[in-house]
């Protein structure tokens, strides 16, 4: 299967060209409606949960002005209003038509926006919410750090797929190092507008050969289907998820818009390598030469 291919669109905007994933790849055993409310209810035994499973559900994280607030910020980041932002990623099928799109119009369009939190206070404040910070402590063991910030809009029916991964094959970190990413729901993320699906526990098997195919991806043979949990969340929930999690998005089969943010911490005493080569060592480089 060949890969994504990047190519030039208007303006010098990266365009992604995709194609669909085979069928029954999203299909899930339950789908996941219990939680927490609120992120002041987390208890020693949620973090137990965490740490056992991957995974943690919290609704009612942010308020209903927070989630606002931070899609004025998405729609500000989309439209222009920042001219040094560059991090914005644009759907393939935008090709001919963005030059003509209004600001509303062009998120529609946006596969995803990144290294925004330094540019747009909205969504920074999310990211640096005192109580969040405090959970992924208890869960860390330590002060945190964020390093990695993303905007994921999947448009109405063209929101493409994010194949089957594990995030932390991404990031030049020690291997060992504990990881947690938060995905937060801007608007309702539906089993047919594409919530996260992933695969309780599946962070124990530590890390996995990921292949460049779809994307950077674990191959699709070898994603445990029948363990996979959808995860639907109202808008202001969030997700809480290991760096080794099993975890994926299909693509919308909705015309309702679908968007999110997630952040990624480390410890604070840990540093980044600055190169890719001891990661590819674990993930593999192509999947060190073995067929997908």
């Amino acid at each position: 299967m060949a890969g994504n291919t990047p190519s030039p669109g208007p303006n010098g905007v990266e365009l992604i060209d995709v194609e669909a994933p085979p069928d029954g790849l999203y299909e899930y055993s339950t789908v996941v409606t219990d939680g927490i409310n609120g992120l002041d209810a987390v208890t020693d035994e949620d973090i137990e949960f965490f740490k056992a499973y991957g995974y943690l559900v919290i609704h009612n994280a942010f308020s209903q002005p927070e989630v606002d607030a931070a899609l004025n910020g998405m729609v500000d980041l989309i439209g222009g209003k920042y001219p040094d932002f560059k991090g914005i990623m644009f759907e393939s099928k935008a090709r001919e038509v963005l030059s003509s799109l209004s600001p509303e119009q062009r998120q529609d369009y946006v596969r995803k926006i990144s290294w925004f939190v330094e540019h747009e206070p909205r969504l920074k404040a999310l990211s640096h919410h005192p109580v969040l910070l405090a959970v992924l402590e208890r869960i860390i063991g330590e002060q945190t750090t964020m390093f990695q910030d993303m905007g994921l809009i999947k448009p109405p029916l063209i929101g493409r797929e994010k194949p089957w991964h594990q995030d932390f094959a991404y990031f030049n970190l020690p291997l060992g190092t504990q990881v947690v990413g938060v995905w937060v729901a801007l608007d309702e993320a539906l089993i047919e507008n594409g919530c996260m699906h992933v695969i309780p526990g599946s962070h124990r098997d530590g890390p996995v050969i990921h292949f460049q195919r779809r994307d950077w991806q674990i191959c699709d043979t070898d994603v445990q289907v029948g363990r996979s949990v959808a995860v639907p969340l109202k808008p202001g929930g969030i997700l809480l998820f290991d760096g080794l999690l099993h975890h994926g998005t299909p693509p919308s089969q909705s015309t309702k818009r679908r968007r999110a943010v997630q952040y990624h911490y480390r410890p604070a005493s840990v540093q980044q390598y600055g190169d890719s080569e001891e990661r590819l060592k674990v993930f593999g480089p192509e999947g060190k030469d073995v067929y997908c």
